[in-house]
């Protein structure tokens, strides 16, 4: 599993970094051989059982179902690869300048278009829109240059499974092949949730999840949870409904002796007992659907 170290606010520690050296951190009663403790299971799965309870047949259930919500990013790089370290350090810093003209004059809506044949009309960004989504470095270093963009189509995992949909080309100095940036916005996501967020922690040591990977193996999604330097790792299981399937993501065991206020970021794979094919996907802490993206920034599912 890949492993990523992000600093996170000291807030998100469950007791101080001196209480941290005295006993060691974690977010939830566990036993000291690394596994969760019974009665947080309990809670855990309790608070499981309550978004999927609250979700059935919900009206936000329906709007879910009948909207569009991409599940992986909508920034894809050209299909020839990078040249050079330097091109693709410019493209991960989101490092770009304009050197040219951008359509001013576009179609204001586009359509979705599923396999199955469903489709859904949906707002377009506009070309400059589109580039101010990931144009957001400007600094002095490796840069990739946009000289221009036409609107063209992609495919796109979604939660209603692969679509394809409108896309801004954008054409890059030096590369045959574009740059490409979704250009359909999402649905807005059902407001209000058929139930509330709880606090990370809370439910028997409840942390959130992402979608670290496409959900397009049948009977395994991927996820990102965060721990703690004074446990085993995150854990996370699954409740199967025959709407829905919700995660609930906690941490391990603890450990005694020194610890940081450093928090990182793990993918788990979690195998499902059947396949999750239209079922929506939530998260147990939040009560929603499980987004696509970083723990740390916004999904490009919901926004």
């Amino acid at each position: 599993m890949h492993t990523r170290s992000k600093r996170l606010v000291s807030l998100l520690l469950a007791f101080p970094l001196s209480a941290c050296l005295l006993v060691g951190c974690g977010d939830h009663p566990s036993d000291r051989d690394g596994r969760a403790h019974p009665q947080s299971l309990r809670a855990q799965e309790a608070r499981a059982r309550q978004v999927a309870a609250a979700w059935k047949g919900s009206t936000a259930a329906d709007s879910w179902r009948q909207g569009y919500f991409p599940m992986s990013d909508v920034l894809h790089e050209p299909d020839s690869g990078w040249h050079s370290a330097a091109d693709q350090h410019a493209y991960e810093t989101r490092n770009f300048v304009l050197r040219g003209d951008l359509p001013t004059a576009e179609p204001a809506q586009g359509k979705v278009t599923w396999g199955h044949g469903d489709s859904l009309d949906r707002p377009l960004l506009g070309a400059e829109q589109a580039y101010q989504s990931f144009a957001l470095n400007r600094s002095e270093g490796p840069r990739l240059t946009v000289t221009g963009a036409k609107l063209g189509t992609a495919t796109i995992a979604t939660s209603r499974g692969t679509a394809t949909v409108p896309a801004w080309l954008f054409t890059l100095q030096g590369y045959a092949a574009p740059l490409t940036r979704v250009a359909v916005t999402p649905s807005k996501l059902p407001a209000p949730a058929p139930i509330g967020q709880v606090r990370q922690g809370a439910a028997g040591g409840l942390r959130g999840v992402q979608l670290a990977e496409p959900a397009t193996e049948e009977r395994f999604v991927t996820v990102r949870a965060t721990h703690g330097s004074c446990d085993d790792g995150p854990v996370v299981k699954a409740l199967e409904t025959n709407e829905d399937v919700v995660l609930y993501a906690s941490t391990a065991g603890v450990k005694s002796g020194p610890c940081s206020n450093r928090m990182t970021e793990k993918s788990v794979k979690v195998r499902l007992r059947n396949p999750l094919a239209d079922r929506v996907l939530l998260d147990a802490l939040t009560g929603r659907p499980v987004p696509y993206g970083t723990l740390n920034s916004g999904s490009p599912s919901w926004t």
